[in-house]
């Protein structure tokens, strides 16, 4: 009985806290003006300074709740990531999603800017949700910064 009455609570609170969760979302047009400031800054710093800036996650320019940078060679192999320092260097391109997309072979197809979706883990509620990502082509580059689904 105790541990019906625990599981119950648990799931009383997770219910709860789960709109909180949802609301502290970054919104697509918040990522889409992330990528444009980081592609911007990739521009006028280079490679060295812009990628160490963008994985220091206290840095509150590119780190924002949910938002993060990461940035893709033209073969999907990570040149920098916001959250995941171990991906640096790793080749992505056949990486899918939980649905079997190979939605890195999408983002690095983009020849300017452009939207691509796909399903990764949220950083923040760990939970498996909808992310929207915006891509940015910096020369032989694909900067990228996505919002999960609200």
């Amino acid at each position: 009985m105790k541990r019906l009455a625990a599981l119950v609570l648990s799931l009383v609170m997770f219910a709860a806290t789960a709109p909180i969760q949802a609301a502290n979302n970054a919104s697509p047009d918040e990522a889409k003006a992330m990528a444009l400031k980081a592609a911007d800054y990739l521009k006028a710093n280079g490679p060295e300074k812009s990628f160490a800036l963008f994985q220091t996650k206290d840095e509150p320019t590119f780190h924002d709740r949910d938002l993060y940078v990461y940035v893709l060679d033209n073969g999907g192999k990570v040149l920098s990531h916001g959250v995941s320092a171990p991906l640096i260097g790793k080749p992505l391109i056949e990486l899918r999603d939980v649905d079997g997309k190979a939605f890195i072979q999408d983002v690095v197809a983009v020849k300017e800017s452009d939207w691509v979706s796909y399903k990764w883990q949220n950083p923040v509620s760990k939970a498996v949700e909808k992310k929207t990502a915006f891509i940015v082509r910096v020369g032989e580059t694909v900067v990228v910064v996505g919002a999960y689904a609200n």
